[in-house]
This record gives C-alpha cells, sequence and structure tokens, in this order.
C-alpha cells in the first residue's frame, strides 16, 4: 500500500509537470503560516517613506492605487489608504480615536542595533531608546506617521 501511494505521487508530479505533490504542498503551507500585517493609513506616501526610509522596507513590484505592499525580509507590512474605506468600515476611527491604540507591532531584527542607528540617521523620533530588556532581548521602539507603535527588536537565538 505504501509502495503504490508513493507511486501514485510520482505519477501526479509527472501528469501535472509539478516540482511537489498536493500533500507536500499542504505539509509546506502548515509548516510556513506568514502574518500578513495590513495598515489602514491617513496619508499612503508618508506612511510609505516612513517603512521604506526609515525601517528598511521595499515595496513590492506591480502595484497601484490606495494599496502598497512592503517587505523586509519575511515581514510583509500593506499599507492602504483609509480614506478609500466607505463610512462605517469596521477600520474607521470613531471620533478622537487614534489608529493603533492598544496595538505595539514587534519586527524581530538579527542587527538591532545598525537598525538603531538607521532610525538615529533618518532623524525621526524614537519613542523609547534601545536597551536591554529583563526578558533578554534589546529592543527600541517608535511609532509611525500615523502612530502605529512600533517595538525592533533582536532576534531571539
Amino acid at each position: 500500500m505504501l509502495l503504490h501511494t508513493k507511486i501514485d505521487q510520482m505519477r501526479e508530479k509527472e501528469v501535472l509537470g509539478l516540482t511537489n505533490t498536493v500533500e507536500e504542498l499542504q505539509q509546506q503551507n502548515r509548516a510556513h503560516t506568514r502574518l500578513r500585517l495590513e495598515l489602514f493609513v491617513d496619508d499612503l506616501a508618508a506612511s510609505q517613506r516612513f517603512y521604506t526610509e526609515v525601517l528598511g522596507f521595499s515595496a513590492l513590484p506591480g502595484q497601484a492605487g490606495p494599496y502598497i505592499s512592503l517587505q523586509r525580509d519575511g515581514a510583509i507590512v500593506a499599507l492602504n489608504d483609509r480614506n478609500s474605506l466607505p463610512t462605517g468600515h469596521p477600520v474607521q476611527l470613531n471620533a478622537g480615536g487614534q489608529l493603533g491604540k492598544g496595538i505595539e507591532i514587534v519586527l524581530e531584527l538579527v542587527d538591532i542595533e545598525a537598525a538603531y542607528r538607521a532610525v538615529m540617521e533618518s532623524g525621526w523620533p524614537i519613542s523609547s531608546p534601545l536597551q536591554a530588556q529583563s526578558w533578554g532581548l534589546n529592543d527600541f521602539r517608535v511609532a509611525d506617521p500615523d502612530g502605529y507603535y512600533l517595538r525592533l527588536s533582536s532576534a531571539k537565538s
């Protein structure tokens, strides 16, 4: 039975021209779940400049309109123009509300000192300076143009 299953998988690959069987792809998907963070912002251009020039993200190719996907290593942040949403949309603010309130976005970086220098050199305000934390990591914090709070942290080893 096991041999028959392996032969079926090999035929499936050959017939469909695949490098992986459906079962192998399903296993890979389970093992590689990713989080894509989408932030609704008031000034798309200002937010894109912050994430690219201050934090070192790059825009993914082939994008237009009120939506931009940015990537840094395995992290993906999408920016969406909040003004393009209809009134009453769940992410629209209530009067006097603040975007991102109660949320801390954490980026784990291999070289936290280089990231801190880059943010300092950009002139962007630091909310909390680079420091060693009691939980054993080094981190610092910044807020993006819309007030989303980010903690840049050393990666766990």
